[in-house]
């Protein structure tokens, strides 16, 4: 919300593949076994961490220098995943007793040159991954399998294919499968991020989207102006954001919103009242965006169709209080969103039709940027105390509040941490921290007990939005 207040009073004052899915498919000879999918349960990775052994990936016809890369790439992408999941420690590999290059990827006595489940079990593992992979015309083939240590079983195999310029698209997907196969929930790691950044801009800010882990960025506005506040359609093929266009008839910018499709490249103009036309947020009919509206002074929250006709007006005030930010619930049922209207920027809930308004945070100077998760059960929010915002997260009716963030700069001073956002599955929340000095990416688990960079370089990020797991 302190960004929307900024762009309010700039507003008033001047009147942001894969060519084929990856086909997998079971080895019928590797066939899971069943029963292992109880040996890691949801949290309890939060207290005692899974030991995993992944040795590097065995290559299956004539080596070459570019097959080399393909399977450090596919090992250095699973490796991280699997890292960032919060559920294993991976094993050193010095600590291996086997050079799993001089066997199979299947156990002994079944397979004459398997390996040996008891050379695992020496190094302390729970669990084994072994996977080998061939390129041969162009096309990446893998063959991956996870193993219990302790059973001797087999928890899953599987066969992936796909060009080779897919090899970060298997690597997510397996990785996904790992943790299906072992918790009933596959992971976010074929998500996708958008995001607003001044990357390659100067003073500009364009909308980029990425990979979860900040891999293959693209720019998909090019405005030469302030472009912000992007947000994804609820199947994954639009996105729609504002920017501080120039009005032809009056030479004055104006924050417009824009609707992008990502299939054919096109943008169309959505909503150009004049004033403030910002803070998407998309409802999962795939027909509605709820966004705040300001052409009547106060910003207010609309409901609008995809051509921009306007539904209705959901909020009025009380007494020209800014309300601003909406976030859909899951179901479709409920708005979160920030309003002033009781002095201080706090978090409410309502109806989608504006009926039922309930305020749901009481402490801190600022509450803002409120992102449901995908159960609908929690909200995230940043909340500032003091001259700095941390990332909060609360059940959905308010209770239960935990922080996420607190973390100093080098100075010493501390970081504000901003604009939250939900990974698909749940298990992890995404924000800007400017604690390097520049607004970068960072994520935590939903209960604060581990965090990670994302963005590695000079730029600077803003709001950033998750996906779904989109294919």
């Amino acid at each position: 919300m302190r960004n929307l207040l900024m762009i309010f009073v700039m507003t008033m004052t001047c009147c942001q593949a894969f060519a084929q899915n990856a086909e997998s498919g079971r080895d019928p000879s590797a066939a899971p076994t069943g029963g292992a999918a109880s040996d890691i349960k949801l949290g309890e990775a939060r207290t005692k961490k899974s030991l995993l052994a992944f040795p590097p990936l065995t290559y299956q016809g004539s080596p070459s220098g570019s097959s080399t890369s393909v399977g450090t790439d596919l090992y250095n992408v699973i490796n991280n995943d699997l890292n960032v999941s919060a559920f294993f420690q991976i094993i050193p590999q010095k600590a291996y007793l086997e050079d799993t290059s001089k066997t199979s990827l299947k156990p002994a006595p079944g397979d004459p040159n398997g390996f040996k489940f008891q050379s695992w079990s020496t190094v302390g593992a729970e669990f084994l991954i072994r996977a080998g992979y061939f390129v041969a015309g162009g096309e990446l083939n893998v063959e991956a399998y996870l193993y219990h240590v302790g059973k001797s079983t087999l928890v899953m195999g599987k066969k992936y294919k796909g060009p080779v310029s897919s090899t970060r698209k298997i690597a997510h997907t397996f990785a996904n499968d790992v943790l299906d196969a072992l918790t009933g929930k596959p992971g976010m790691f074929l998500s996708r991020i958008v995001v607003a950044s001044d990357k390659g801009a100067g003073d500009f800010r364009e909308i980029y989207t990425m990979d979860w882990d900040g891999a293959n960025s693209e720019k998909i506005s090019n405005h030469r102006s302030i472009s912000l506040s992007p947000a994804w359609s609820a199947d994954g093929k639009k996105i729609a954001y504002t920017s501080y266009v120039v009005r032809a008839k009056t030479k004055m910018r104006n924050a417009d919103m824009f609707l992008y499709d990502l299939s054919s490249g096109k943008r169309e103009l959505v909503s150009y009242r004049q004033g403030l036309n910002s803070g998407a947020c998309f409802a999962p009919d795939n027909k509605t965006i709820f966004l705040t509206i300001s052409q009547q002074g106060s910003p207010d929250l609309y409901k609008m169709s995809y051509d921009g006709s306007l539904q209705g007006k959901i909020t009025n005030g009380p007494n020209s209080a800014m309300n601003v930010e909406p976030a859909v619930s899951p179901d479709g049922s409920k708005v979160a969103f920030s309003s002033d209207r009781s002095g201080r920027p706090m978090i409410y809930i309502m109806g989608t039709d504006g009926t039922n308004v309930k305020r749901i945070t009481f402490a801190g100077v600022y509450n803002s940027t409120p992102s449901w998760s995908p159960d609908g059960k929690k909200i995230a929010f940043a909340g500032q105390s003091e001259d700095h915002f941390d990332i909060f997260v609360m059940n959905s009716d308010g209770t239960n509040m935990i922080r996420l963030t607190s973390a100093r700069k080098t100075d010493g001073k501390w970081s504000t941490n901003e604009d939250p956002s939900f990974s698909p599955d749940g298990r992890f929340v995404m924000y800007t921290s400017n604690r390097t000095g520049k607004s970068q990416i960072f994520i935590s688990t939903a209960d604060g007990t581990e965090e990670r960079r994302v963005t590695l370089d000079d730029s600077n990020y803003f709001k950033p939005k998750w996906s779904k797991n989109f294919e």
